[in-house]
């Protein structure tokens, strides 16, 4: 231990920094490399989970799709009213040959061709239950030929119900290569009870064709209700030795889906478990990652070994750049240290293109920075002593008018002019409320109050009325709302909705409200607008089309608009509904706060 530290205090500094940085970097660079294969893997784990997910997906969709074909057919055949009629006519007695040539020549025809035309049918059968049939192939058949099915058992059929992977043996001369399913439905009617069967089949690759397409890296069966297992006995895969013992040991909710990463016989799969309700059955699903831990553990391998040569790159390029930040380093220092002294004009010198000089530009740039905001804050605090004297003459001159107006509504007073005098209060108080700075929301009541002493100037200029109905309730009229966004609405509709047709009309405002939202409607009884100018004026409100600062071109709605989104967000906001020669609303939706208790 002595014999190294005397070893480390004769090392260079460029290869004391050399070995700390490699020694902090070793750590992080192994963790890094650990965390990158463990992500690696969960990536190509989850990779594999959304195929296997997919793929139980695109399954269950093509049984649902065939389910569907079948129960189609089935309700096909049941109401062909021919069919059934002639089935009825056979329980009871024969059939006359010329009317089972007829049958045969138009009906047996048409429903064959209803088979043939769907690639996804193999076959529909009916088995008549009556021994006078006569058999018309390839649709109707003797009860007796349905005794030569697997699956006829002790004759105890249930309508409804689903058979899997047996094969067609009701000729004893033929047997279809294919593995079927099929729905089977019992034929019958009020008066003469069972008729026959009504069998409906599709093959078993065309309604599972993931379990023909099982290999030894994937698997998939269907499970019935009975617990029957159907799949490919072909594939020979080391894990699966037996089929029904798959999934012991794994808890599963047979009524969801079920997508899990699992063990069996120590290898690695993935298993997917999904409810057939149609066939009152499960799909289940078996992925091997046997050929993924392979390929992770090749990339492990590589991974290692450009770990440790890229180690040995780091080592020798570290020392190189040591080397060179060495050299210019106190240079920049000593700059710093002047700096530190007080002295902001000291610029570093050049110190070249690479990182170094890059900081000595970097610094030369902050100082020069720092001089700047310093010149910036005295002006930026001149600023603000000079809004602040604006700010005081505005309100002595606020004042003066306020006391203006007071003297020649006394003056009005005096000589009896009351019209006069109650006009010279309500522009007072509309001055007052306009020049009012505040930095925050006014409630709804400063707004109405402000929009009827407005009301009351303007119908000082006009030969006709123009009468402001209010209907709002207590608790909106304490809602908050941006100063001066009720009154352009309501001179909005007084300049393009009521002036041009000078009558006595009425501006009615009221409220309605839920749990989350206060909407306040402003509608006048004016000129209206169409269907195009609405749509035209919603874009111009939204922003989707340009405003100039033109009258009637919705400007003031946009301000309006914009100031309450700022406000309360985009879910608040404006909307016009209008109807051109009737009216024109436009409704103000804000948030409703619950505010009782509170006192203002």
């Amino acid at each position: 231990m002595e014999a190294l530290r005397k070893r480390s205090r004769q090392l260079k500094l460029n290869q004391k920094i050399t070995l700390f940085v490699i020694s902090c970097l070793v750590i992080p660079i192994i963790i890094f490399y650990v965390i990158i294969l463990q992500n690696i893997e969960q990536s190509s784990v989850d990779n594999r989970m959304k195929e296997l997910k997919a793929s139980m997906v695109q399954s269950q969709n093509t049984i649902q799709k065939n389910v569907e074909m079948c129960n189609m057919s089935t309700k096909v055949f049941l109401n062909s009213k021919n069919l059934m009629d002639y089935i009825s006519q056979v329980k009871e007695e024969s059939v006359p040959i010329q009317q089972n040539l007829e049958f045969y020549k138009n009906d047996i025809g048409n429903l064959e061709k209803i088979v043939n035309s769907n690639p996804y049918l193999h076959q529909i059968r009916i088995y008549v239950d009556s021994p006078s049939v006569l058999e018309m192939v390839p649709i109707l058949y003797s009860y007796d030929r349905l005794k030569r099915l697997s699956w006829y058992g002790n004759g105890e059929i249930e309508s409804g119900s689903w058979q899997f992977d047996y094969s067609d043996t009701i000729f004893p001369t033929y047997i279809s290569e294919y593995h079927l399913v099929s729905l089977v439905t019992e034929i019958s009617n009020y008066h003469q009870g069972t008729l026959g069967i009504i069998e409906v089949a599709t093959r078993m690759d065309l309604m599972f064709p993931d379990i023909y397409t099982s290999d030894e890296n994937q698997w998939t069966c269907f499970i019935d209700d009975k617990g029957h297992y159907y799949y490919d006995t072909d594939v020979k895969a080391e894990w699966l030795q037996e089929p029904v013992k798959l999934l012991d040991g794994i808890k599963i909710d047979k009524n969801k889906p079920h997508y899990d990463r699992v063990q069996i016989d120590g290898e690695d799969v993935l298993i997917a478990y999904q409810p057939i309700k149609e066939l009152n059955g499960h799909l289940l699903k078996i992925v091997s990652l046997k050929n993924d831990t392979q390929y992770l553990k090749r990339l492990e391998g590589i991974y290692l070994g450009v770990l440790v040569i890229g180690l040995f790159i780091l080592t020798f390029f570290i020392d190189y750049i040591v080397k060179i930040i060495l050299r210019r380093f106190y240079c920049i220092m000593e700059t710093i240290h002047q700096v530190k002294e007080g002295d902001l004009q000291v610029q570093v010198p050049p110190c070249g293109g690479d990182e170094i000089g890059e900081l000595g530009n970097q610094i030369n740039e902050m100082l020069s920075r720092i001089s700047d905001l310093m010149e910036e804050g005295i002006r930026g605090e001149r600023l603000v002593k000079d809004s602040e004297i604006r700010a005081l003459q505005n309100q002595i001159n606020a004042h003066f008018i306020y006391n203006v107006l007071e003297s020649i509504k006394m003056m009005a007073e005096i000589n009896e002019e009351y019209d006069i005098s109650d006009a010279l209060t309500s522009l007072g108080k509309l001055l007052r409320y306009s020049m009012k700075w505040v930095s925050h929301n006014v409630v709804i009541s400063e707004e109405i109050e402000y929009i009827k002493n407005y009301l009351a100037l303007i119908n000082l200029r006009f030969d006709y009325n123009i009468i402001l109905s209010i209907n709002l309730q207590e608790e909106i009229l304490i809602q908050e709302i941006p100063k001066m966004s009720l009154q352009p609405i309501v001179e909005n509709a007084i300049c393009h909705g009521i002036e041009d047709l000078a009558e006595d009309t009425t501006i009615y405002i009221k409220s309605y409200r839920n749990v989350e939202f206060c909407f306040i409607e402003i509608t006048d009884s004016g000129k209206g607008m169409s269907e195009e100018q609405v749509t035209k004026l919603r874009k111009k409100i939204a922003g989707e089309i340009e405003t100039s600062g033109a009258a009637g071109n919705g400007l003031g709605l946009k301000n309006v608009q914009d100031r309450i989104q700022i406000s309360f967000g985009k879910s608040c906001g404006i909307n016009v509904i209008s109807k051109e020669g009737c009216y024109t609303k436009v409704i103000v939706k804000i948030p409703y706060k619950d505010k009782v208790g509170e006192k203002r």
